[in-house]
C-alpha cells in the first residue's frame, strides 16, 4: 500500500528546495560582490548571466546542478583588476574549448583515464581549499561566523533541517543592520549596463593570464568530478538516462552558456562538485532549485537598484564562509576513505597533496602516473605468473 505523503513531509522537501537554491552563496557570493564592487563590473551583466544559465540548467538536467563564478578566472580579474574585456574574452575562449572537448569526444576519452581514486583525490583537495577559504571568511566576525557553523553542522538533527540554510543566512542580516560592524561589501546603486567586444590585445592576455591556469580546474572540478558526483547523488537518473550526467553533457552546458552569455557582461560560468555536494546536503532534488536560484538572479538584474545594493551588502562575510566551510566538508568526505584498498589511499592523498602544493594540473598528473604504474605492475605480475 502506498503511504501518503504528509503536509510536514511535503513542506520539508521544498524548503530543501528553498535552502539548496542559497547553499552555494559562500562561492558565488563573495566573488561576484567583489567583481561589482572592487571592479565595478556591471550588475546587470552578470546576474542575468547567472540567472540565464541557471534556468537553462534546470531544463536541462533535471536536476540541482550548480552554476558558479569561474574561480581562478574571477580571482584573477579581482585581485589584478582587470578590464570586463579580458574577463569576456576568457568566458568566450574557455566556451570554445570546452565545445571542442565535448564535440571531439576528447573529454569523454580524459574522463575514462581518470580512475575514481584520482577524482577524489581532486575533490579532497579542493574541499580543504574551500574550508581554508572559509575559515578565513569567518575570521572577520568569528563569534557570528562560528555560531552560523555550528547551526548548519546541527541542523541535520533537527525536524526541519532544510530550513536551517535560509534562517542562518537572514538572522546575519539581522545582526548586520543592527550591529555597528561595517558591512562586509560596499555595494552602489548606480551603474550601467555597458555591452561591448574584447579588444584585440585583451584576447591574447586573457588566454595566458587567465584561461591557462583555470583549464585543469575547469576540467576536473567542473566537469569529471561534477558528472562522478551527480551519478553518485542521483543513482535512479545514472540508471535510466546513462548519458544525463556525462562529462560530455557538462562540458556542453557550460560551452554553450559562456560562449553566448560572456558578450552580455556575463562572468565566467562554470558547474562544481563542491556546489552539488552543499546544495544536496540541504535539500536539493530538483529542477526547482536551479530555477528559484536563476529567477532570483533575474529579479536582482532587472531592479538593481540602491535597495538591492543595500540588502546584499547585509550578508555578513562570517555566514558567508560557515557555508563556503560545510561545501568544503561535503566535497572533501568521501566513503572511500574508510573502505579503500591501500593503495586507492595513497592514489587519493597523493593526487590532493600534489593539487595543494603545486596546483590542480599536477595534481592530475601524478594520480594518472601512479595509476599506470599500477596496471603496468598488474601486467608484468600477470606474466611472471
Amino acid at each position: 500500500m502506498r503511504c501518503k505523503t504528509t503536509p510536514f513531509g511535503t513542506f520539508n522537501k521544498y524548503s530543501g528546495e528553498l535552502g539548496g537554491a542559497f547553499a552555494d552563496l559562500g562561492t558565488f557570493l563573495p566573488l561576484v560582490l567583489a567583481l561589482i564592487a572592487l571592479n565595478q563590473f556591471s550588475p546587470q551583466g552578470i546576474f542575468t548571466g547567472f540567472g540565464l544559465f541557471a534556468l537553462f540548467t534546470a531544463f536541462y538536467y533535471r536536476r540541482p546542478m550548480p552554476v558558479q563564478p569561474m574561480k581562478v578566472i574571477t580571482a584573477l580579474v579581482i585581485a589584478q583588476g582587470l578590464t570586463p574585456g579580458m574577463l569576456q574574452a576568457s568566458g568566450i575562449m574557455m566556451g570554445i574549448i570546452l565545445l571542442v572537448l565535448a564535440y571531439s569526444g576528447a573529454i569523454t576519452w580524459m574522463a575514462k583515464q581518470l580512475s575514481p581514486a584520482i577524482s577524489i583525490g581532486i575533490q579532497l583537495a579542493i574541499g580543504l581549499q574551500l574550508i581554508g577559504m572559509g575559515g578565513q571568511m569567518i575570521g572577520h566576525s568569528p563569534l557570528i561566523g562560528l555560531l552560523a557553523l555550528s547551526a548548519l553542522l546541527l541542523s541535520r538533527y533537527l525536524p526541519l533541517p532544510y530550513l536551517a540554510m535560509p534562517l542562518v543566512l537572514t538572522l546575519g542580516m539581522l545582526w548586520q543592520f543592527n550591529s555597528d560592524v561595517a558591512p562586509s561589501f560596499a555595494l552602489s546603486a548606480g551603474s550601467n549596463w555597458e555591452l561591448g567586444w574584447p579588444a584585440l590585445d585583451e584576447w591574447g592576455a586573457a588566454a595566458g593570464l587567465l584561461v591557462l591556469p583555470q583549464l585543469a580546474l575547469t576540467l576536473t572540478n567542473a566537469v569529471i568530478a561534477t558528472s562522478a558526483m551527480a551519478n553518485e547523488k542521483f543513482p535512479e537518473d545514472h540508471k535510466k538516462f546513462n548519458d544525463r550526467f556525462s562529462p560530455k553533457r557538462f562540458a556542453t552546458s557550460a560551452g554553450w552558456a559562456n560562449l553566448f552569455l560572456a558578450p552580455i557582461g556575463a562572468a565566467a560560468m562554470c558547474h562544481g562538485a563542491g556546489g552539488l555536494a552543499v546544495q544536496h546536503h540541504f535539500g536539493a532534488r530538483t529542477w526547482l532549485t536551479p530555477t528559484i536560484f536563476g529567477a532570483a538572479c533575474l529579479f536582482i538584474a532587472a531592479f538593481w537598484g540602491q535597495g538591492i545594493a543595500s540588502l546584499l551588502s547585509l550578508i555578513p562575510l562570517a555566514v558567508l564562509g560557515s557555508l563556503l566551510a560545510i561545501a568544503g566538508m561535503q566535497l572533501a568526505w568521501s566513503k572511500r576513505f574508510i573502505d579503500g584498498k591501500p593503495f586507492c589511499i595513497v592514489v587519493i592523498l597523493s593526487t590532493a597533496a600534489i593539487c595543494l602544493l603545486v596546483n590542480t594540473a599536477a595534481g592530475l598528473a601524478v594520480g594518472v602516473i601512479l595509476e599506470m604504474g599500477r596496471r603496468q605492475w598488474r601486467i608484468i605480475a600477470d606474466l611472471t605468473r
